[in-house]
């Protein structure tokens, strides 16, 4: 590797229930990082500048990625907190060095007197909403995908609107394939409203209005 030409990711892979985030670069090293070891060692200045070290991380997931141009990921993570923009050079050098850094961390715990699983009393970890999002028609096509388990902050996903807009954002290039005009919405089999109000749990249907898939919008 080199400065001018570091390694570029060939395959980002996220595995919700072992929380990790695997990831194999184009000269051939593969790494499996876990969502804590993400979380705590985030770039967000909040974190970078802090004095102490975060803690009660032990269960935190991912739930979404999103690229930012071609150089990094902006992880979000279900405690919130979603201003980390990871650099590709940044996840390699994190994969590349995770025993020491680790081992890095827990050494600061341990000199502030911490432990990793307490959580911190204004910590106040926001609730997750899961879902199971089925999808039909063109849709599987389209999206390339027909049925996902995912969970988002219940403090910014309340309604079927809510839901829909943050798919969209998360398809990216085919978001607006999920706006609200192109498709229906089934709650637990039952037809829904934009304000719907979504629970833990739900299993949810997009259907799209039309046989023949909407075209895509001009830019």
């Amino acid at each position: 590797m080199t400065k001018d030409n570091p390694p570029q990711p060939e395959e980002i892979r996220l595995h919700q229930k072992s929380r990790l985030l695997a990831i194999r670069f184009s000269d051939g090293q593969s790494f499996r990082l876990p969502c804590e070891y993400l979380r705590v060692h985030s770039p967000a200045a909040e974190v970078a500048a802090s004095d102490m070290p975060e803690t009660g991380k032990e269960e935190v997931n991912i739930i979404s990625l999103e690229p930012q141009g071609s150089y990094a990921l902006r992880i979000e993570f279900d405690d919130g907190h979603d201003t980390g923009i990871y650099s590709w050079e940044r996840l390699y050098d994190l994969g590349k060095h995770q025993e020491e850094y680790w081992q890095a961390y827990l050494d600061r715990l341990k000199a502030h007197g911490m432990d990793r699983r307490e959580v911190a009393e204004n910590a106040g970890e926001p609730e997750t909403l899961s879902l199971t999002i089925m999808y039909f028609n063109y849709l599987v096509n389209k999206l390339g995908i027909q049925q996902e388990e995912i969970l988002l902050p219940a403090s910014r996903v309340k309604t079927v609107q809510d839901l829909l807009k943050t798919l969209a954002i998360r398809k990216l290039e085919r978001g607006y394939l999920l706006a609200e005009d192109n498709v229906r919405v089934t709650v637990n089999r039952q037809f829904a409203e934009p304000f719907t109000v979504l629970e833990n749990g739900d299993e949810v249907g997009i259907v799209p209005n039309s046989p023949n898939p909407p075209a895509p919008p001009k830019t």
